[in-house]
């Protein structure tokens, strides 16, 4: 006779059943044996798994795209990231070296990794850690260049991207509609916040003046300030040059306190006219065109 029995009061959740979970060594890019470059999982979100996790994946009944969650228990860190390959050595995995700082992860420390279902993003919100970042024409085009290589994105996380051979840190400040949101094939809008350190530029107040200052140096050498002649020779009324102002002699001018929005003052100092200077009939002084002409002819009738 045979019996039966369940210790749980109720039936295992089918998505428990189906839930890959398990411990890998992790290690950075840089430590992956091989002939070929792989600097290109640096410049993403995605990790390198061992074949055995493919076969693991393949029997349960899990949704695509393969999402996971890293989590650290040592320090109570975690992460989500996507699987690029299954080409690791057994119990070892290989992660970007952004994301082992943000699970505080050392060469060969052990990370938990579990399959999850996290929904598609509609909001993400960054901040670069560095103004340099504002030196980019068109930081949102880079960002979304860059994101492609991701598979999803977590609050809190210091993601890396590479542009122009130089490599930018932005912090997740949030995300929607969850903390943990998958950004495959999905239309989400970017917004950035202040880079980290950054200092808006002070702008000077600008005192606006009732009068015009008055600028000594040009006062005390005047331009065109010489006499001038005439044809004729004779003198009109000419003002005589102004004296040169010293600077000491400059007084501010009196505001005007009956001033009203919208009406313009125009106020002109008058001064009297100079006497015209009159001619000067002694004898001796140049006068223009004051020769005689001469006549081949002789002046007279004809007879």
């Amino acid at each position: 006779m045979f019996f039966s029995f369940n210790m749980f009061d109720h039936p295992i959740p089918r998505v428990f059943q189906n839930r890959f979970s398990t411990q890998y060594r992790c290690f950075s890019v840089s430590m992956l044996a091989g002939p070929n470059d792989r600097s290109d999982v640096e410049k993403g979100g995605k990790i390198i798994m061992p074949p055995s996790a493919l076969d693991q994946l393949s029997r349960l009944n899990i949704t695509y795209p393969m999402l996971f969650k890293l989590t650290n228990k040592n320090s109570d860190r975690m992460t989500h990231c996507g699987v690029l390959e299954f080409v690791a050595d057994e119990g070892i995995c290989y992660l970007p070296h952004w994301m082992m700082q943000n699970l505080l992860l050392e060469e060969g420390g052990l990370v938990q990794v579990e399959s999850v279902n996290l929904q598609v993003a509609t909001y993400s919100k960054f901040q670069p850690q560095s103004p340099d970042f504002l030196d980019i024409t068109n930081p949102k085009a880079v960002l979304e260049n860059a994101l492609r290589n991701f598979a999803c994105l977590t609050t809190g996380d210091v993601i890396a991207i590479n542009y122009n051979e130089k490599i930018y840190e932005l912090r997740v400040m949030e995300t929607k509609p969850d903390k943990a949101v998958s950004i495959i094939e999905c239309d989400m809008n970017v917004d950035f916040d202040a880079p980290l350190g950054y200092k808006e530029p002070e702008r000077q107040a600008q005192h606006e003046e009732s009068t015009v200052s008055v600028i000594p140096s040009v006062l005390c050498s005047p331009a065109f300030s010489g006499s001038g002649n005439r044809l004729d020779g004779k003198k009109k009324g000419v003002e005589p040059s102004p004296s040169p102002i010293k600077p000491g002699d400059i007084k501010r001018g009196i505001p005007n306190y009956e001033f009203k929005l919208g009406k313009i003052t125009f106020i002109r100092n008058s001064r009297p006219l100079v006497k015209k200077v009159e001619e000067d009939e002694a004898g001796g002084r140049f006068v223009a065109f004051s020769g005689e002409g001469q006549s081949l002819r002789k002046k007279g009738r004809k007879p």
